[in-house]
């Protein structure tokens, strides 16, 4: 019973990890990257589609993003999709493609992103610990229930907890590899 808990648990904490990585990939770092457009949703015939399914992204140098749409119709979409984002851009419609240039990152930005990095970190370590939380009060239930034994319900916290320690850790070293890239 406790190792099915513990085992419902990571599946939980992987996705939370996943999503924050996911999530990380759409903040600038110091050079253009498909990544930070790829999964904006576009209004396209009343559907949210992501980019990526209805354009081809094409970065052709450190600060130029080259978006062409397969079908032309889509053009008007993608352009306020694009310009309703948090991404600080130039964008140039051209009628066939939409070009997005990034303005240099001045010192104060590159803090600014490292803060907001670190923010989206904290949340999905407050995430994790909210799930652990509601293992932990399904382990502490069945033990009332007689289902678990005390030892059970301690090897359960300790399996828990290293559990979440652990996955501090990966979020640490995404965390600290994001940084690195927006500081060079």
């Amino acid at each position: 019973m406790l190792k099915k808990i513990v085992d419902d648990f990571k599946p939980k904490i992987d996705k939370a990890i996943e999503v924050f990585s996911q999530d990380l990939k759409g903040v600038r770092a110091s050079r253009a990257s498909a990544e930070l457009v790829e999964n904006i949703k576009v209004s396209y015939y009343g559907t949210q589609t992501p980019l990526k399914q209805m354009a081809s992204i094409v970065v052709s140098d450190a600060s130029n993003i080259l978006v062409s749409p397969w079908d032309r119709n889509a053009l008007g979409d993608i352009e306020n999709a694009l310009r309703s984002t948090q991404i600080n851009f130039t964008i140039t419609n051209d009628g066939h493609s939409i070009r997005l240039t990034l303005p240099p990152m001045s010192q104060e930005r590159r803090q600014e992103l490292i803060k907001l990095v670190s923010q989206k970190a904290e949340m999905t370590r407050i995430g994790i610990r909210n799930l652990r939380e509601e293992s932990w009060k399904t382990i502490r239930s069945l033990e009332k229930s007689g289902q678990l034994t005390e030892d059970d319900r301690y090897q359960g916290e300790e399996e828990l907890n290293k559990l979440i320690k652990d996955y501090d850790k990966k979020i640490e070293e995404i965390l600290a590899a994001k940084c690195r890239q927006i500081e060079s």
